[in-house]
């Protein structure tokens, strides 16, 4: 299992190292400077700016200063908001995002799973049919437009909830549910199809034979071994929540690291793209590694997968 670990994690630096040389070269292929659209016709003043954020050395030499920032920590200033730094902008957008992520992520586990569980408990019966209705339905509406349903619905018209800003738990509830809801609906179709192979197991039948009570079987025997699906695609449903947060947080008005990743991509804020790119990669990619030693700890056959590879 330590090797197993070892393995993912200098993968996880190779991915981290991949995108972030991804993300440079690909902002220094987009043509013109973020000086362009500056009100001055001043060349002189132009290249100063230039030569101070370090636009103007060869190539090489910004490559080499952007690794150096990423191992440092340090992201260096913000182009447009030179007050700034692109560290002082992630530590206050990135608390926010991880709030709305991580109730989002709490909210799809556990309603997706009890979902499922019913649906499987009373297959092909009412509460079978409405769970996978639910659940059609949230894979089927994007979550941009099940945002837009919401405020106009239970914002707008019935004055539930506030439209927007993240300054309540009264403001986290529109947000959470719109991004909750696609998630939910695939954990929920995943369990239930899992739960319901796994009642058919000998051994669900040789602990009813034993007489043991229906939630016993259901929550310590059924539930773990049904659960493995879904933390199979635990880290693919962590992915699309947390990228799928700046969608979100840009409708509600959230001044979470969606708001400055899209100004910086408006106003060509290099360091604030990159440095906003590299953290949430590194981030996401972290999350999934953790998911992966999760899986490797749930599931012994990947031990013994690995053991017999060596």
């Amino acid at each position: 299992m330590a090797k197993y670990i070892v393995k993912r994690f200098i993968l996880m630096i190779v991915t981290v190292f991949i995108i972030a040389t991804l993300t440079f070269f690909l902002m220094n292929l987009i043509p013109g400077s973020p000086f362009n659209e500056e009100r001055t016709t001043n060349a002189v003043v132009q290249q100063n700016l230039e030569e101070h954020f370090h636009l103007n050395e060869p190539l090489v030499v910004q490559y080499v200063l952007y690794l150096k920032s990423i191992v440092t920590l340090d992201f260096g200033p913000s182009i447009k908001q030179p007050t700034e730094t692109v560290n002082s902008l992630l530590g206050r957008g990135f608390p926010i995002s991880a709030e709305l992520g991580i109730w989002t992520v709490l909210l799809a586990l556990v309603s997706g799973v009890i979902l499922g569980v019913f649906a499987a408990l009373k297959h092909n019966g009412v509460i079978d049919y409405v769970a996978m209705t639910i659940a059609v339905l949230g894979i089927s509406i994007p979550n941009f437009v099940l945002a837009t349903l919401l405020i106009q619905e239970l914002a707008v018209n019935w004055s539930i909830f506030p439209a927007a800003t993240w300054s309540s738990p009264m403001h986290m509830v529109l947000p959470i549910l719109a991004l909750a809801t696609g998630p939910m609906a695939i954990i929920a179709r995943l369990t239930r199809s899992s739960m319901l192979e796994t009642l058919t197991q000998d051994y669900i039948k040789t602990a009813r034979a034993k007489g043991l009570s229906p939630v016993k079987i259901i929550v310590k025997h059924a539930l773990k071994n049904a659960l493995m699906p879904v933390v199979t695609i635990l880290g693919t449903l962590l992915a699309g929540i947390l990228t799928g947060t700046f969608v979100i947080e840009k409708i509600f008005a959230i001044p979470g690291m969606g708001k400055y990743f899209v100004e910086g991509i408006n106003q060509r804020d290099y360091p604030v793209i990159m440095g906003t790119t590299v953290f949430y990669s590194a981030f996401l990619v972290f999350m999934l590694f953790l998911v992966d030693i999760a899986y490797g700890l749930l599931d012994p056959r990947i031990k013994l997968h690995n053991e017999g590879g060596k």
